[in-house]
């Protein structure tokens, strides 16, 4: 298991204030992935649906906790897909390294 902390920030989008965090992120990041580049299959459907869930209890947490499968697809997704741009939003910056730093949690 990954535990990586949640990041937030406020930013502004068409002059209104919004909030976004590591979740937001995330997902954002997933749901931008070309169609033909989108995983398929009932494998990725159920990372998808942890990760649902992983994002909605992390909110909330203030903690995202994911399954080693569900934090490699994702680190996969950053390596390749993360905009270069995001890297001049501080916060963000600070959410991606977080993300990639994470170590597993020891189970005794």
């Amino acid at each position: 298991m990954k535990n990586i902390k949640v990041v937030t920030w406020t930013e502004t989008v068409q002059g209104k204030e919004a909030t976004a965090d590591t979740t937001t992120l995330l997902d954002m990041m997933i749901k931008m992935m070309k169609p033909e580049d989108a995983p398929r299959g009932l494998d990725n459907f159920r990372i998808m649906n942890r990760l649902d869930k992983a994002f909605t209890k992390a909110k909330t947490s203030g903690t995202l906790i994911l399954e080693e499968q569900d934090y490699s697809f994702l680190k996969e997704r950053i390596e390749k897909d993360v905009p270069a741009a995001w890297g001049a939003i501080p916060k963000a910056a600070e959410a991606v390294e977080l993300f990639m730093e994470a170590e597993s949690e020891v189970k005794e």
